[in-house]
């Protein structure tokens, strides 16, 4: 059962007759999937892909290989492409790009921590980005951040 967030949000999409499409890296898919549980995912979901390895990155969603290696696959910048390119992929008003630390082995530093996740969101009047640090266990992060990334987009679509 998604969390209550994501079905306000689901509610809020469809009362502004808006769609919504994800492009996934750390969440892998699970923000999708989140969002076909709500009553609503008919009226609102066009879809998602999870990009999980650069390849994906790379060669389906067009970010250059230059802005990875120079940004790292995991930065606001490569989310910021991800919702931009996934918004034309999707034709979707609304584009959630998510990528971020789940786990040690990317490109965790003092300065980005395991629990770093961005958050990038298009909408048709403005793309919002969005870092924050969250703590636990992997599948508690993914969570954490659909349930901040639904909050968000609220927020962005209500103006609440």
């Amino acid at each position: 059962m998604p969390s209550e967030i994501v079905l306000k949000c689901a509610a809020a999409l469809a009362k502004n007759k808006l769609n919504i499409a994800f492009v996934e890296s750390a969440t892998a898919g699970r923000m999708c999937s989140e969002f076909s549980l709500s009553p609503e995912s008919g009226k609102i979901l066009r879809g998602g892909i999870s990009c999980y390895e650069v390849f994906v990155k790379e060669q389906i969603l067009k970010v250059p290989h230059q802005l990875i290696e120079t940004c790292t696959p995991e930065s606001k910048e490569v989310t910021h492409l991800l919702a931009k390119n996934g918004s034309r992929l999707f034709n979707s008003k609304v584009t959630v790009a998510v990528t971020g630390l789940t786990t040690p082995g990317g490109s965790e530093g003092p300065d980005k921590p395991v629990g770093t996740m961005f958050i990038g969101i298009k909408t048709p009047v403005q793309e919002y980005l969005h870092k924050e640090v969250f703590s636990g266990e992997p599948e508690e992060i993914v969570l954490k951040t659909i349930d901040k990334a639904a909050a968000l987009i609220i927020e962005l679509v209500d103006g609440k």
